[in-house]
């Protein structure tokens, strides 16, 4: 073969071999700056993924220490309701002492007139009637019986008790004064019921002293 036409052949060949040589070496090159970028913004994520696991873990933190917060005014409001709860219960026991005291001294105050002759039964008709009006609280749902309001009512619509249906009819009464003391009408009905106890003691007082009295003058006839 021809020596020149060898080099024409030889000459591209050769020529086609170092560009394709350059080209393949610079996209070597490329592929491998690629490659690292690549790295970089993996690395780059695998920063922001521990950011986010750290911030994860911020909240977490935060959570428990909102948790821990949570019991606190649980645990205050616990204790501030059990002291609240407390406080109204030993008011509520002093009214209740100061109440059941009043209606012992108005008790005994009203009975002491009513056995001496201080108050007659016949002035308490008045107070009868404004007692009669407690029957209007029997309507709502309350703690005493339907038999309970029936007998107050029974004994209010005689006009003499005996000293057991006196006896009776107060202790109805302090009942009455428990539930509905807010109402006028139950401490009426309370003074009614004690004026009836002093009226039935004076009137068997009066009783028994009529008999030792027969019994004296039946004595002296027979002497």
């Amino acid at each position: 073969m021809d020596a020149s036409l060898l080099l024409g052949i030889v000459g591209p060949v050769v020529t086609i071999i170092v560009i394709l040589g350059t080209s393949l070496y610079w996209l070597g090159g490329k592929f491998k700056e690629i490659e690292m970028r690549f790295q970089q913004i993996d690395e780059r994520f695998r920063q922001i993924d521990e950011r986010f696991r750290q911030i994860d873990e911020r909240f977490r933190e935060i959570d428990g220490r909102f948790e821990q917060i949570n019991q606190r005014f649980n645990e205050l409001e616990k204790n501030l309701k059990s002291y609240v709860d407390e406080k109204f219960n030993q008011v509520n026991a002093r009214i209740s002492r100061l109440a059941e005291a009043y209606s012992d001294y108005q008790e005994f105050f009203v009975e002491y007139l009513s056995a001496e002759g201080l108050l007659k039964a016949e002035k308490a008709s008045m107070l009868r009637n404004e007692a009669r009006r407690v029957m209007r609280l029997a309507v709502s749902g309350n703690p005493l019986s339907k038999e309970e309001w029936e007998r107050i009512k029974e004994l209010l619509d005689k006009d003499v008790l005996t000293l057991e249906e006196a006896l009776e009819l107060r202790e109805l009464a302090r009942k009455v004064v428990r539930e509905y003391g807010e109402y006028p009408e139950a401490w009426k009905l309370h003074i009614y019921a004690s004026i009836m106890v002093g009226e039935a003691i004076r009137r068997s007082q009066q009783q028994q002293q009529g008999q030792e009295e027969r019994k004296g003058q039946e004595q002296q006839k027979q002497c």
